[in-house]
């Protein structure tokens, strides 16, 4: 992973190139809905944009945008229009265009649809895990955080993240091994 400098003279396109994926990936994680996603992406640089704050370090940035991704993406699921949205919109967006295998000139190699079913049959059991899972899962497996980094990120106390990944797992589990045994697969 590159690192940015913490000069003067970076710019804010810098840094919104090089973290926005992780921004849109938390956000979608917890909203399920590709404009949603963006619409919160939008929202955390425009906060950094006008917090204008100086970082001790590359982690305390991205902290910091972790935290405000979470924290978008919590107000936004809160939201009056997100919290009676169908519940059948979550599975309708769950064709997430960023994601490899879903650009224009995809290659149809076998492998790479194998792979493509199975990230897809992952993602489909994540969304399908109550929202306080999906967000601890998509730090810890996505971005690779430890339970204390996450518990910094998310404000919850760090035996609070254990107990949530530990019942995300138990309930991905079932998910994900009816998949292994639709698909013959014997290691999921």
């Amino acid at each position: 992973m590159d690192t940015l400098s913490l000069c003067a003279a970076e710019s804010f396109e810098q840094v919104m190139e090089f973290y926005m994926p992780m921004v849109y990936r938390i956000a979608f994680t917890r909203l399920a809905n590709r404009s949603d996603a963006e619409d919160v992406t939008q929202d955390v640089f425009l906060r950094y944009f006008r917090a204008g704050l100086t970082y001790q370090s590359e982690e305390h940035r991205k902290a910091w945008l972790i935290r405000c991704a979470v924290n978008c993406a919590n107000t936004s699921a809160g939201s009056a229009w997100n919290r009676h949205r169908a519940s059948g919109d979550i599975l309708d967006n769950l064709s997430d265009p960023d994601q490899p295998g879903n650009e224009p000139g995809y290659s149809d190699c076998e492998e790479n649809f194998e792979k493509a079913e199975r990230r897809s049959a992952v993602m489909n059991a994540v969304m399908r895990l109550p929202d306080k899972y999906r967000t601890v899962i998509h730090l810890f497996y996505y971005e690779d955080m430890s339970i204390a980094q996450i518990s910094g990120a998310t404000g919850l106390g760090e035996s609070t993240v254990k107990s949530q990944l530990s019942r995300a797992r138990k309930l991905l589990k079932p998910l994900l091994r009816d998949y292994a045994e639709c698909t013959g697969e014997v290691d999921f």
